[in-house]
Formats: C-alpha cells, sequence, structure tokens
C-alpha cells in the first residue's frame, strides 16, 4: 500500500490544521479547555501530518517534578517518564535531534508501551524544543513514517521546525502561565492558581444541575510564626514554610487542590466532601504537623496550625465563602489555637 501524499493532498491537511489551530488560539481563556491542551493536540498533529507520520506525541519537561510527560499524543494516550530516560531525554541531555530506524537495536529506546499495546515501533524522531532563551523545555515525538522509508534527519526535522518552533512558544507560554499559579518557595499553587482552579474544577461541581455535590474548604496559619522569624530569622521560617508544604502535599488527596494563600496562610479545597470529612481532614493534618519537626541547620522547631473549616454555599460567592472560613479561623485562635473549627 502506498502511503506516500502528494503536495496538494498534505498542504490541504496543514491548512486544515493551521485553521483548527487559529480558531482555537483566538478563544477566550474562559471558553478554552484545560489551557493549551486543545492547541497542543493540533501542534502534534501538525507535525505528525508534515513529517507524514503515523503517531505524534508532544513532551512538556517538568523540572519542578523531574519527569518527562507528554501534553497531547497522537494515536496514544498520556505517558509519563522520569527526566533524562528514554530517546526523548537523550534529545534533551545532548540538545540535538535524534532519529533511529531501528529502534529495538537502540539502547535508549523504551519498549514498554508497545508491550502493553501490542504497538510496533518501526522508526522515531525526537526533536528538543527550546523557549526564548535557547533552554530546552520539552520536545516533539514523530513514530513511524506511513511510506516505510524511516525518517531522514535533514528533511525532516527541516519540515518538523515549523510545529516545533510553534510548540516551543506556547510551551513557553504555558510554562509562565504555571509558574505564575505557583508559589516559589513551597512549590505549592499561590492565591492566582486557587482561583484558577476553583472557576476551572470545583465550582462546576457546586453548580451542577443535575448532580450538584459538596466542595468544602479549610483555611489555616502557623500559629506564632512571627515568634519563629524574631527568634530564628527569616530563612528558618521559610523552612517550616517549606516544612508544612511538605505534609500537606503527604497527606492530601490528589484530587484537592493546596494553595499558599499568603505569608504563613494556607487553604485547601476538598471536592465531593462535606464539612463533618473536611473537619475530620484537616484534624489529621493538624496531628500531623504538631507531631513532627522541622529540622533547619542545627535547630529542631516545633510548630502548630490552627484551621477554620467550612462547606461552600453555592449561592455565596467564593469569597464570601472564604470569609466564613477565615471567621472560624479567627475563632480557633481566639479558643487557644492549634484546634479546627467547624
Amino acid at each position: 500500500m502506498d502511503n506516500k501524499i502528494s503536495a496538494e493532498a498534505l498542504l490541504e491537511q496543514i491548512f486544515s490544521i493551521t485553521q483548527n489551530l487559529y480558531t482555537e488560539m483566538s478563544r477566550p481563556e474562559s471558553d478554552a479547555e484545560n489551557d493549551h491542551a486543545a492547541i497542543y493536540r493540533l501542534l502534534t498533529d501538525l507535525g505528525r501530518t508534515l513529517v507524514n507520520a503515523d503517531r505524534a506525541s508532544f513532551w512538556k519537561w517538568d523540572k519542578r517534578n523531574h519527569t518527562l510527560w507528554t501534553t497531547a499524543a497522537v494515536g496514544a494516550g498520556r505517558i509519563t517518564i522520569p527526566e533524562g530516560t528514554g530517546l526523548v531525554g537523550k534529545a534533551l541531555n545532548e540538545r540535538r535531534a535524534i532519529i533511529t530506524n531501528d529502534p529495538y537495536n537502540c539502547p535508549d529506546f523504551n519498549s514498554d508501551v508497545d508491550k502493553k499495546t501490542g504497538y510496533v515501533t518501526k522508526s522515531i524522531l525526537v526533536m528538543p524544543i527550546s523557549d526564548c532563551k535557547g533552554e530546552f523545555i520539552g520536545a516533539y515525538q514523530a513514530i513511524n513514517k506511513l511510506d516505510g522509508s524511516g525518517f531522514d534527519l535533514a528533511e525532516d526535522v527541516r519540515r518538523l521546525s515549523l510545529a516545533a518552533f510553534i510548540c516551543g512558544i506556547t510551551l513557553e507560554s504555558d510554562s509562565f502561565l504555571d509558574d505564575s499559579r505557583h508559589d516559589k518557595l513551597t512549590e505549592l499553587k499561590n492565591r492566582m492558581g486557587f482561583y484558577s482552579d476553583y472557576t476551572r474544577n470545583f465550582e462546576k461541581l457546586l453548580t451542577d444541575t443535575d448532580n450538584p455535590r459538596s466542595v468544602s474548604l479549610f483555611i489555616c496559619d502557623i500559629d506564632f510564626f512571627k515568634k519563629v522569624n524574631d527568634t530564628y530569622g527569616h530563612n528558618a521560617g521559610d523552612a517550616v514554610l517549606r516544612h508544612v508544604a511538605k505534609h500537606f502535599r503527604q497527606n492530601s488527596r490528589a484530587c484537592d487542590g493546596v494553595y499558599r494563600w499568603g505569608g504563613e496562610e494556607f487553604i485547601v479545597l476538598l471536592p465531593e466532601t462535606t464539612a463533618e470529612q473536611a473537619a475530620e481532614a484537616a484534624e489529621r493534618l493538624r496531628t500531623c504537623i504538631m507531631e513532627s519537626t522541622c529540622h533547619f541547620e542545627d535547630l529542631d522547631i516545633k510548630v502548630t496550625m490552627s484551621f477554620g473549616v467550612t462547606e461552600l454555599n453555592p449561592t455565596l460567592s467564593i469569597e464570601e465563602n472564604i470569609s466564613i472560613a477565615d471567621g472560624k479561623l479567627y475563632k480557633a485562635k481566639q479558643e487557644g489555637r492549634n484546634r479546627v473549627i467547624i
């Protein structure tokens, strides 16, 4: 079977994809799905079309979590691997495009996906993608030339450059957006991340007319945190914040939203959770923090936290709901701190 594509047909496919890409990029953020997910899918399909490949994927280098994962994959589901591994990791480490037309004899090829799915990989092209400062932030991968000829380092890299360039700009924009939603010190999401997640994910649960579900929230802060800074210094205070954030991550569900609200305050959103269940989660976290020790240089620092819990009222704004939880946090402090008030 001849899988070669005519120049006219190729241009028609490219024009169709770029038209959809333009439409998607013109959508307001409030209407767009999960940031740039649709754009990544279109760019991945554009690259696959340009090099006449059967499958393709666009990989993000998640340096915060030391992983590589596919933001979009044509012909496969999402894949996550440790950074520095596989042909994608090799291309990023060596800062160059890599081609293999005999992957099963290539030591860097990971055949796990083939083994799980029964797919047979015959040729691979990986092209690293950089930001405007020349730092590599991801990679594009194409698999199996449809005409069976194998990839050509010069010609296919040249063809793929268009999609890779746009992917780089999009990924850099996505990285800037992601950074703006995270607190650099604790690596938790910040207030901007909170509002973004609430609008995109949690608010829908409350307002679903067919199946409304409960969402609860607790706000908490570190007791006598100013005393930690005054006694041990601000570096020790930073260590305490990182220590607390670590326990929040370790003791929260994957579906929960955990945020540094500001200063020594934190907020957790708990989907499909009643106020009583949220109070139980807060109590477990309070006990964990109280029983743990923050080790900083030659210091062992003990801290406690106070919590205010509420189940979100869908008739109120999120700010009004937070104010209710904040009032309960204030009560917890008034009653002696190191406690949960519901």
